[in-house]
């Protein structure tokens, strides 16, 4: 018999060295062994198979994070954990508001809503994200259910109205010392109380969220609604000026559906007011919401075009179109600035106007019942940020006045460099370009 050949010592040479002056240990073996694959061979997959992975739940599982057994959940489904970076589980409640494919409603990459403590209810103007209003599913019930299941576009347009009230909001009162602050700590705070300032958020806000799904219906972003069904009204009233008596009209165009948005509005943010009616709070808040969409509702225009040969108008098309938001939040702040204290009746279910020989207020006008506080200084309580620093006109006499704004603190004067875009010019096609000037801008700022 042949022999196996063994290896000389000048072929191993400096290799067999150090392997004769360690001394030999046995090899234990490893706990999970994994030998490399070569290229030949198929990958391994990642993950044991089903009944390994219900075994290693038992308790075998090595230590790091688990592998998710549930996999991604059914297609559509927001069973799968949300957003980048892990994340947190989206609750149980959200499995009935199952939304279709499209934006992120599920992610926690998508915008939040600010944190909103014992007031974040679904009629509350700090709910201003549509997922935030769909994860509270366990507090909505009837139509607002059916609407987050079955119609998110219309809870995308709340989301649209909410955002646009809180932004006239904060033009209303920029010269004010309470400036309608975005701050949610603070802003918060201002919603547990029933004060002059929470009326007028609740009202634009219920406003701004029966425009925006209004003008999503004119628009033709909404399947549910469309223009506004004119066969059964009225004619329009004759327009103004000669030669206009025997003018005819026809209705056309596409009219507003303000009803529709109406509608959509008092379902969404009257929800949570609903729960106690008996509540004085929650009459109020009811009040304020309903004067903040009739602030929309009651004020329609009529618009015509007129038709016919050199200018004539032999004919007249006419439509309802809303009234612009600007002018819905001047509304507001006139109802605002003489709106009614009232304090609850005996029998839970009424409100009476605080004074003598008061007129009882009616739907449109502001109600509260709380004493604003003066907002001068941070208060954390009250949701004061104070006007320390806020900028002041040192010649007006308002409420933007240095006298009035700084709470006789004074203010100091401050030079100020600003940055510009000016000599702009259009360049075919179609960008516009600008350059940087620095104007010098003199400020008045509180002390």
């Amino acid at each position: 018999m042949l022999s196996q050949p063994r290896p000389s010592s000048s072929v191993s040479g400096a290799a067999s060295a150090p392997r004769s002056s360690r001394p030999e240990v046995p090899a234990q073996p490893s706990p999970s062994p994994s030998p490399s694959p070569s290229p030949a061979q198929p990958r391994r997959p990642r993950y044991p198979p089903a009944p390994a992975r219900r075994r290693e739940a038992a308790g075998t599982h090595p230590p790091g994070p688990r592998p998710d057994p549930r996999g991604g959940g059914e297609p559509g489904c927001p069973a799968r954990r949300g957003g980048r970076g892990g994340g947190s589980a989206l609750p149980p409640a959200l499995a009935g508001c199952c939304l279709p494919p499209g934006p992120s409603w599920g992610s926690s990459s998508s915008s939040s809503a600010p944190p909103t403590s014992s007031v974040s209810g679904v009629g509350s103007p700090l709910v201003m994200d549509p997922n935030s209003i769909c994860r509270k599913t366990k507090r909505l019930a009837g139509k607002q259910a059916e609407l987050c299941q079955l119609e998110p576009e219309i809870v995308q347009e709340v989301a649209k109205g909410t955002k646009l009230g809180v932004r006239e909001c904060q033009y209303q009162f920029r010269f004010r010392r309470w400036n309608c602050t975005s701050h949610s700590k603070y802003f918060g705070k201002i919603l547990q109380q029933d004060i002059r300032e929470t009326a007028f958020v609740y009202a634009i806000t219920a406003a701004g969220v029966s425009h925006a799904i209004t003008q999503a219906c004119s628009m033709g972003e909404l399947l549910q609604c469309g223009c506004e069904l004119t066969r059964s009204r009225a004619p329009p009233s004759p327009t103004a000026g000669p030669g206009m008596e025997g003018t005819a009209w026809e209705w056309g165009g596409c009219g507003d559906d303000v009803q529709f948005g109406y509608e959509k509005s008092q379902q969404f943010m009257d929800a949570k007011s609903k729960k106690g009616k008996n509540d004085i709070r929650a009459l109020i808040d009811l009040h304020n919401n309903e004067a903040g969409r009739l602030a929309v509702r009651s004020y329609m225009r009529t618009e015509c075009k007129c038709h016919g040969l050199s200018g004539s108008c032999t004919l007249r098309t006419c439509w309802r179109k809303m009234p612009h938001f600007r002018e819905v939040g001047d509304r507001l702040l006139e109802r605002f600035n003489g709106a009614f204290k009232v304090m609850g009746g005996n029998d839970g279910k009424t409100l009476i106007p605080v004074g003598d020989n008061i007129k009882p207020p009616d739907k449109q006008d502001l109600i509260y019942s709380a004493d604003s506080p003066d907002f001068c200084s941070a208060n954390r309580k009250t949701g004061s940020l104070g006007t320390r620093g806020r900028i002041c006109n040192s010649t007006a006499m308002d409420t933007s006045g240095c006298d009035l704004l700084c709470c006789g603190r004074g203010h100091r004067d401050e030079t100020v460099v600003l940055e510009e875009n000016c000599l702009c010019r259009f360049h075919w096609c179609c960008v516009v370009q600008c350059r940087k000037c620095s104007v010098r801008q003199e400020l008045s700022l509180c002390i």
